[in-house]
């Protein structure tokens, strides 16, 4: 994947007790929506707004370690999609410090943009958390 091309990011936390256990996952892919690679990790005990952020910063993180400059993010989500834009107030200090972090993160690309979406065009990212929340731990 070429730093020139944007990449479009697909991200979704879930939340098995709201709190209760809790993954992300997030699909790095293509402008012809071919899966370059994923992320499918458990983040321990979290709400599901906790999970959709952790996604998001996740995503994030990952894009810039790759060196990738455009991006664009694909969230179910629309309280973190409108919170990120700015067009929702963060009032839970758990949020705030993820929206502080996505902030600093979006510095660092060339071009960013962050769209929600509907659930049916999340599949993949949806299928990437619940994968890791069925993960058996090692004992």
């Amino acid at each position: 994947m070429s730093n020139r091309d944007t990449t479009f990011i697909y991200c979704d936390g879930s939340s098995r007790g709201n709190p209760g256990p809790a993954a992300i996952g997030v699909s790095f892919q293509n402008r012809d929506g071919e899966e370059e690679f994923f992320l499918s990790e458990k983040i321990g005990t979290a709400t599901n707004n906790v999970a959709e952020w952790s996604a998001l910063k996740r995503g994030m993180e990952e894009a810039v370690k790759k060196g990738m400059d455009k991006v664009k993010f694909r969230l179910d989500s629309e309280l973190v999609v409108k919170q990120m834009k700015g067009e929702y107030k963060v009032k839970n200090n758990d949020l705030l410090t993820y929206k502080i972090e996505c902030e600093k993160l979006k510095t660092k690309f060339v071009s960013f943009e962050i769209q929600y979406i509907p659930r049916e065009q999340n599949a993949r990212a949806d299928a990437l958390a619940n994968l890791a929340q069925d993960k058996i731990d090692p004992k």
